[in-house]
């Protein structure tokens, strides 16, 4: 793949003006709505733990499982509204309400995949081949260029997947910290129109990004792309700061100029905003969506005792109904056909699995 420096790339399309409509939420409009909070009541768990009875019983593993054999005649209307509003509305959605204490690990695993297959298709989460991922403390530092972030105790910085639809489900909560933040990068563009505008044309230039260890085979180890893009009458956004910075250690990858760095400080100032954040304390139990395209999601540091690991299980999932992607996002996403779009290449001879163990996210 030829290199070229950013500064040489054609400035892609930006907005006309300041975006409105239900995407430009404030954290500090939508704190106290709670519209966003979907609670399941009795016979909706019962709906559920219906649906994985039947799973079971013909005999499927939970990465066997699809929307069609996951029936849910009453909540399936509802999980269909939810991916409306991700998909076209304000983006997140927090589902409460399954009672994690009566359920198995296996259980909850197969409840989580079967609501995420009434969203979308489960994508490949690491080079391992899983579908079922596991965000929690592995004992391991991001000063390691081999290791991402979720699979430590620090705090991961407003950042986005390789994923349209990104699914956390809270097993335990930590001892301290590990509070989930939003942001929407709508809000954030209209800020700098209207506060810095000459910190907006280098985002919607090239930044390499690095793989972290995960390139696509053939692939070089990081990838290019604009942090924004406006395509389709719809702002799309790319990030992951630590991971621009980590690029930086490639041959070739030209150095981030003080014009790019001026600009990621804008960004990540606003990204701060306590105005613009939305911050949840996710219960066990508790499922976060949130449409990885139009929202920057953040994970504050957290400290585990000896008797409470924090453990979220999380699901990459594409629908086929997802917006249209701009063709510079395809070194990330792969097929930008939605539906079949992002996740991660695995490594040769690799089964896809659903690992319920979260040793084997290593």
């Amino acid at each position: 793949m030829p290199l070229h420096h950013p500064s040489r790339e054609p400035r892609r399309p930006r907005p006309p003006g300041p975006i409105k409509g239900p995407s430009a939420w404030l954290g500090s409009e939508v704190r106290s709505k709670r519209d966003w909070l979907c609670e399941l009541g009795p016979e909706d768990v019962d709906e559920l733990l219906q649906a994985n009875r039947k799973c079971f019983a013909a005999g499927l593993s939970i990465d066997r499982i699809s929307r069609r054999e996951y029936c849910l005649p009453t909540l399936g209307e509802r999980l269909c509204r939810l991916l409306q509003e991700l998909l076209h509305g304000r983006g997140f959605a927090l589902i409460r309400g399954l009672p994690r204490g009566e359920l198995s690990d296996v259980e909850i695993a197969a409840t989580f995949w079967g609501i995420g297959s009434h969203l979308g298709r489960a994508l490949l989460q690491n080079a391992a081949g899983h579908l079922l991922g596991h965000v929690t403390d592995l004992g391991l530092s991001s000063e390691d260029p081999a290791v991402r972030i979720y699979q430590t105790h620090e705090r991961q910085g407003f950042h986005t997947d390789s994923a349209d639809l990104v699914g956390l489900l809270c097993l335990q909560t930590a001892q301290q910290g590990g509070r989930s933040s939003l942001v929407s990068v709508s809000s954030v563009y209209n800020r700098m129109l209207a506060n810095c505008p000459e910190h907006l044309p280098p985002l919607f230039e090239d930044f390499y990004t690095d793989h972290r260890g995960e390139a696509p085979i053939c692939s070089e180890p990081f990838f290019r792309a604009p942090i924004l893009h406006w395509h389709a009458d719809e702002l799309s956004v790319l990030y992951q700061r630590a991971y621009i910075e980590s690029a930086q250690r490639y041959p070739g990858v030209p150095t981030l100029s003080a014009e790019q760095i001026a600009a990621l400080d804008a960004f990540d100032a606003l990204l701060e905003d306590p105005d613009l954040q939305l911050s949840m304390d996710l219960e066990p139990g508790d499922i976060q969506f949130i449409h990885n395209h139009q929202l920057l999601h953040d994970r504050s540091a957290f400290q585990d005792g000896p008797d409470q690991r924090r453990h979220l299980m999380r699901l990459w999932l594409s629908p086929a109904e997802g917006r249209a992607l701009p063709e510079c996002f395809a070194e990330r996403f792969g097929s930008l056909e939605p539906g079949q779009r992002g996740g991660v290449q695995p490594s040769e001879g690799v089964i896809p699995t659903a690992p319920l163990n979260p040793l084997d996210s290593r």
